[in-house]
């Protein structure tokens, strides 16, 4: 949730190790298996609305942003699903792994554990407020940005603590943080504009289906496979800046559907995320 919130999953995975991790382990949980929690959770960042990762794919391959935000919905869930239904059949199976709650946790009255739900529950309501308006149609994907910036500001001032330094600060962060990403569409753009231009597209055309006689679904595999290779020693943003002008027109030419193949790029990311040396 924390991951899906900011579009990031190195964010995500940062508040999850500082937070969740010592909490986990001070309660008794398996530390292999709270390690792969967090790391797999949050990795579905980049996958779900608004990820950052695919924001930034749509630009570099102009595919238009909401289609991937809708797209990512899906399979984000899924594999939500799917990590909460293993780490459910594992702690059956191995109780060890994920001990019960202590007695007087279970036995709180509910009127401390809402007590306990209203400091987090702002920013919930901030995200599928954004989410939900996005999904339902009744806002584009700029109206809804600034549905979450409004939103986050009213939560602010309501709290008392939107103040001078906190605008400057946030005014500051936004501006840096909106230079960085036009910098790398920029320079991936020109990256791939000097390499169309070479004909290096061409000549990666060229050697996968005619030197090594590949399906387009060979095609495809290798191309995955290198993007678990380079994630091994690179993140997420560099692969995108190094091969999308490479690969897209690629993909296209062999008739997939850029959308579809950005799901695919992103879902790889997470693969890439939690593989050695670096995952």
């Amino acid at each position: 949730a924390i991951s899906a919130m900011n579009g990031l999953s190195v964010a995500g995975m940062a508040i999850g190790a500082t937070i969740a991790l010592p909490e986990m382990l001070r309660r008794g949980y398996d530390k292999r298996m709270i390690t792969g929690v967090v790391q797999a959770g949050s990795s579905l960042g980049i996958l779900i609305p608004p990820s950052v990762v695919l924001v930034l794919y749509g630009m570099i391959a102009r595919q238009p942003v909401s289609r991937l935000w809708l797209a990512g919905v899906f399979p984000g869930l899924l594999m939500a699903s799917l990590f909460i239904l293993y780490i459910y059949i594992r702690c059956r199976l191995q109780p060890e792994l994920g001990p019960t709650l202590p007695k007087e946790e279970r036995q709180m009255p509910l009127g401390e554990k809402i007590k306990l739900l209203r400091a987090g529950i702002i920013p919930f309501v901030i995200f599928f407020a954004m989410t939900g308006l996005f999904l339902m149609g009744i806002a584009s994907l700029v109206e809804c940005s600034a549905v979450g910036a409004l939103g986050a500001t009213i939560a602010a001032f309501f709290k008392r603590k939107l103040n001078k330094e906190v605008i400057e600060a946030t005014l500051r962060k936004t501006l840096g943080v909106s230079c960085m990403f036009m910098w790398i569409i920029l320079a991936a753009l020109c990256f791939g504009a000097v390499f169309d231009g070479i004909g290096a597209v061409k000549a990666i055309e060229t050697l996968f289906i005619e030197r090594w006689e590949l399906s387009p679904w060979g095609v495809l595999i290798m191309m995955q496979l290198s993007y678990i290779l380079m994630g091994m020693f690179l993140d997420d943003t560099a692969m995108l800046v190094i091969v999308a002008p490479l690969y897209v027109p690629l993909i296209i030419a062999l008739g997939f559907d850029p959308i579809w193949y950005g799901i695919l790029y992103t879902i790889t990311c997470q693969i890439a995320y939690m593989t050695p040396p670096f995952g």
